[in-house]
């Protein structure tokens, strides 16, 4: 994959070259990171009444905000 981010404000031992073995060994972290986002946007568009679209049996379903359904947050433990 090569480098990505090399910000040139970054010291030498900031920069990350993101190779397919980084990318596998923080899969989980960045799935945490992802996940997180999404539940954000979600809780977003329920609090302001925003509808949001989804894809199920093949087609766009619209959700209206008071069907939203946000899941637990991955990065804290199951109580």
């Amino acid at each position: 994959m090569g480098k990505l981010l090399t910000d040139k404000t970054m010291s030498k031992r900031e920069q990350v070259l993101l190779t397919n073995d980084y990318v596998s060994k923080q899969a989980i972290e960045i799935g945490k990171v992802l996940q997180r986002a999404v539940n954000h946007a979600l809780l977003m568009h329920k609090r302001l009444g925003n509808p949001i679209a989804t894809w199920k049996d093949g087609k766009v379903v619209i959700v209206p905000p008071e069907e939203i359904v946000i899941p637990p947050d991955v990065s804290e433990p199951n109580e």
